[in-house]
């Protein structure tokens, strides 16, 4: 978030980012909380809650679902709103604590509306466009097997596929009591009889199941009593469960405020994602309702357990390389200063309202040997326009080339531009830095060498 406008509300489709300088937090430049993921066979996305309408005080404004996605872990790829419940329902203002899962080659999506009933939503991809299948709540009190429960919150739904085909949802809050697992028809949006009663251990929230060498793994967010951390249960079967011990501790810098997170496995490593309040931190501004993502690497003892998760700045080892010399979109970085994102007209997001010194960082390019000789990217400005520094290692780094841009006749008119490189040769963290005068710069939407 600019420091100049760090107190003004959020627009509806930008995102204003504050000025950080390292790959932690994740997406630094949203609001995001209450992450969980979706994993394909070469990329990972996470849903979130959106809090960049949130107020800065009095309470949180999540109307809209926000996917980001990455093929290293290293990089981040901003694909903004994927689902706005007063849009596409008639009856759901809130979306609270998403998750998806993939079946038969569509997509869905269950959200709270806020802590009254759970809705679903589909599509055919994983950023959407996700639509309403049902025209109602999903899940509501009344549906069958949700009561008796003690002042539930029926919100957070975390979805599982068990090895043999049957799908579970888990929901709930609120109560040792009050966890709820439905078995779910194959189509995903009908329930298979009464919902199951279950019990965890200082139950609060955030309920989420998956997998691993045949025993299953439940785990929540504790009571404020057993500090907001994260526990878990292991059992032999999808409803069935015995404590385990901790998943991880309160975030760092989360002011043991509420704790989201989930687990899951990509390309053999397992993944621990979570969210904080770093970035509204950094920008000076009220944490209470501005929260942020986080990501840690974890692993497993010989007889299961999970050893405990360290939180780290920069503790994820990246996971292959990115290829320059095919399509980057300007809204994947590891780490930036400045930006923000809005919605393209050519389709996807793209960076805008850029400002002299702006820039991100992307991690881990592999320009090879002899290396990269040109630079396109593509750009639209209703101004000036500026210019696209380019630089190895950091924003006052090695200067490898400089593309101009000038004045395409607006904001979302765009157009190609390039320029001549030298020196970028091996694998480097590229950054991309905007300079010029009165902002704003232009817009940014995707990038390639040659």
């Amino acid at each position: 978030m600019k420091p100049n406008t760090s107190l003004l509300i959020v627009a509806a489709f930008v995102v204003l980012a504050p000025r950080l300088a390292a790959d932690y937090p994740i997406a630094s430049h949203r609001y995001l909380a209450d992450p969980t993921p979706l994993v394909t066979k070469d990329r990972v996305y996470i849903y979130c809650s959106n809090d960049d309408e949130s107020p800065l005080k009095g309470s949180y404004n999540i109307p809209n679902v926000i996917c980001v996605s990455s093929s290293d872990m290293k990089n981040w790829t901003d694909h903004g709103s994927v689902f706005r419940a007063s849009d596409s329902t008639t009856w759901a203002k809130r979306t609270w604590a998403p998750a998806a899962i993939e079946r038969d080659g569509k997509f869905f999506l269950y959200f709270g509306n806020g802590g009254a009933n759970i809705g679903v939503a589909t599509a055919p991809t994983p950023i959407g466009p996700f639509t309403d299948p049902l025209g109602k709540a999903f899940i509501t009190h009344g549906t069958p097997g949700v009561q008796p429960a003690k002042n539930m919150w029926l919100f957070d739904p975390g979805a599982f596929i068990d090895d043999d085909g049957q799908a579970y949802l888990y929901f709930g809050g609120n109560g040792d009591d009050n966890v709820r697992a439905a078995r779910l028809h194959r189509d995903m949006i009908s329930i298979d009889g009464e919902v199951i009663k279950m019990n965890a251990t200082n139950f609060f929230e955030a309920a989420w199941v998956f997998k691993r060498n045949g025993v299953y793994y439940f785990s929540y967010s504790t009571t404020p009593r057993a500090q907001m951390r994260i526990d878990y249960l292991t059992g032999d079967s999808p409803t069935n469960f015995t404590y385990r011990g901790i998943v991880a501790a309160q975030p760092p810098l989360n002011f043991n405020d509420n704790n989201h997170s989930a687990q899951f496995e990509f390309k053999g490593r397992w993944f621990h994602v979570y969210h904080n309040r770093i970035v509204a931190r950094q920008a000076g501004i009220p944490t209470g309702f501005r929260r942020n993502l986080g990501i840690e690497e974890f692993t497993f003892n010989d007889d299961g357990s999970i050893n405990q998760v360290t939180y780290t700045t920069n503790g994820v080892a990246q996971m292959g390389r990115v290829n320059p010399f095919a399509r980057v979109e300007g809204e994947t970085f590891q780490s930036q200063s400045g930006v923000e994102t809005e919605p393209c007209a050519e389709g996807g997001m793209n960076l805008t309202d850029l400002s002299d010194g702006d820039w991100v960082k992307v991690a881990g390019v592999d320009f090879g040997s002899p290396g990269a000789r040109k630079f396109l990217a593509r750009v639209a400005s209703a101004g000036p326009g500026g210019s696209i520094e380019l630089r190895l290692g950091s924003p006052d780094g090695k200067l490898i080339g400089t593309c101009k841009v000038e004045d395409t006749g607006g904001a979302q008119s765009w157009k190609n531009v390039t320029c001549e490189v030298s020196g970028a040769t091996g694998v480097q963290d590229l950054v991309l830095k905007f300079t010029g005068g009165e902002p704003p710069l232009l817009n940014l939407d995707y990038w390639q060498f040659e």
